[in-house]
């Protein structure tokens, strides 16, 4: 798995989210129980253990949570970000003020999941099409604030990551088209020229199809990046085979997991994958807080 190599996500962008993230839990008093049972002054250990085995993700936003509320807190990473764990694996080994360590627990623990159950989607998507030329990618189908975290895990998982947002790309989809000439013949390809002429030299340019006979259209137009939407695995044969190498094609729309490897045999270069960002369940992790003596 290729999430070691992965660079960490800057605290630029990270600290305004865990920021938000604890904001929302404290509500307006703070953390009522603890601070009614917990003296300010007690110090705590405590160790980040993975219940089920996957590949972990979002450690620096876990351990951000703690540091916010306690800058002082030792915080140890035994599980390296991107590395696999085994079911009773640790993660973290904390040290320092026992309020804090409480009062961000739910936080840390809602971030290093949700993240480490996306990168352990991805690992094993990545691992099904393992021996073809097929890259997985995900979506923008994350969570509304959470999509360079979602984005980032899926990297740490070993995919790709389709485009962040509306303008970073250009994707011109069914919708697009419908609003051009109904749809009928021809509009692919006026779509692409007035796409070409309005792009800066840096922005790619995709065109969704999901006939052979759009295939066709946007090859004829020159498109270099064609994406493959709802087709059966036939019909995706054969655009590979219409394409021959002219254009990248992405194979999308209700792809999962165990699909991901046939799709892959029929030589398409990538595979988007939604359901990666917003259905991949969450591994499970839990902080265990050392009796005091």
């Amino acid at each position: 798995m290729s999430g070691g190599a992965i660079p960490r996500l800057p605290r630029l962008l990270l600290e305004p989210v865990v920021r938000s993230a604890l904001r929302e839990d404290f509500g307006r008093l703070g953390d009522i129980t603890t601070d009614a049972l917990v003296s300010p002054d007690t110090t705590a250990r405590a160790r980040l253990v993975a219940r089920e085995s996957g590949v972990i993700a979002g450690m620096d936003a876990a351990m951000l949570a703690f540091q916010l509320l306690d800058p002082d807190m030792s915080i140890e990473a035994v599980c390296a970000e991107g590395g696999a764990i085994d079911a009773g694996g640790l993660v973290l080994r904390i040290e320092g003020k026992a309020r804090a360590m409480l009062a961000a627990e739910r936080t840390a623990l809602d971030f290093l999941s949700r993240l480490s159950g996306i990168a352990t989607a991805t690992a094993r998507a990545v691992e099904s099409v393992r021996g073809t030329n097929a890259r997985i990618s995900c979506t923008r189908k994350t969570t509304p604030g959470l999509r360079v975290l979602e984005k980032y895990a899926v990297r740490v998982g070993g995919g790709v990551n389709h485009r962040f947002g509306l303008d970073d790309a250009i994707l011109i989809k069914d919708n697009h088209l419908a609003l051009r000439s109904g749809g009928k013949s021809g509009a692919i390809a006026s779509a692409i020229r007035d796409a070409q002429a309005a792009a800066g030299h840096m922005v790619a340019i995709e065109v969704e199809v999901d006939s052979l006979e759009q295939l066709e259209e946007a090859l004829q137009a020159g498109a270099a990046k064609i994406l493959l939407d709802n087709m059966d695995v036939a019909e995706m044969k054969r655009a590979v085979e219409i394409a021959r190498g002219r254009a990248t094609l992405e194979a999308s729309g209700g792809i999962d997991l165990e699909r991901a490897g046939e799709v892959a045999r029929t030589g398409v270069d990538l595979i988007s994958i939604g359901a990666l960002t917003h259905s991949s369940s969450a591994l499970d992790v839990s902080l265990e807080v050392e009796p005091q003596r």
